[in-house]
């Protein structure tokens, strides 16, 4: 089943037809609370990943197995099939975060379908999973819908800390080096993009979805460093 990933602030599928579908995504905060110590994070045996864009920048992140099996897992499958060469970053917020890992450049074109991948369960501890990787700056965590169990391919990088996530959204890794990629990322300039999704085989015409970077940021691939 095709699921609609957290990218949309606005978007309700079939508000008018019956057939509703809100979508969750996390949303910043204006007063983050104080960044808690995490001595408790198993950070031993870490997946190495090194994310290069098509115009060059790399960033480096550590995955952590022991925090987040089952999302390190599937993550390292799809990098491995090379499922995110091509894709995009499609939503930046300064001073929060930047999601991509589920459309290609066609989403600049109004194809607001993104890639299909498995669902899996969502390893944070409000679905009953032990987590304490806290939403810090440089933190990978899975984006997901309101089903608890619905992350997939899409991940979000954190540029700020954001604690309400803590707890809500599967927390997997860090980024080790690039840094400043998150940072020069999340500052680019954004605009609004209308656009079409399908949802049960019906098309929905007319969906915007607003903090898009205004120029593509393409992931030329993700691979598993050695």
């Amino acid at each position: 089943m095709k699921i609609l990933l957290s990218f949309l602030l606005s978007l309700t599928i079939g508000a008018q037809t019956g057939c509703k579908t809100e979508v969750k995504t996390p949303e910043p905060t204006a007063t983050p609370a104080p960044i808690a110590q995490q001595s408790d994070v198993d950070r031993s045996d870490p997946v190495n990943i090194k994310i290069t864009l098509t115009d060059g920048r790399t960033m480096t992140a550590a995955l952590y197995p022991h925090v987040a099996p089952k999302t390190v897992e599937n993550f390292v499958k799809l990098v491995e099939n090379n499922f995110y060469d091509g894709l995009i970053f499609h939503r930046v917020i300064p001073g929060f975060m930047i999601q991509g890992g589920g459309f290609d450049e066609s989403f600049y074109d109004g194809n607001f379908d993104s890639k299909e991948a498995s669902t899996i369960k969502g390893e944070f501890s409000s679905n009953g999973v032990t987590n304490n990787l806290m939403h810090t700056k440089g933190v990978l965590s899975m984006a997901r819908t309101n089903d608890k169990d619905s992350a997939s391919s899409q991940f979000f990088i954190m540029q700020e800390a954001a604690p309400h996530l803590d707890g809500e959204y599967a927390a997997f890794g860090e980024i080790t080096e690039g840094l400043d990629v998150v940072d020069e990322i999340a500052g680019t300039k954004t605009t609004a993009v209308t656009g079409t999704v399908t949802s049960n085989g019906l098309k929905y015409d007319g969906q915007k979805m607003t903090d898009v970077p205004e120029n593509a940021i393409v992931i030329k691939t993700i691979e598993i460093m050695e």
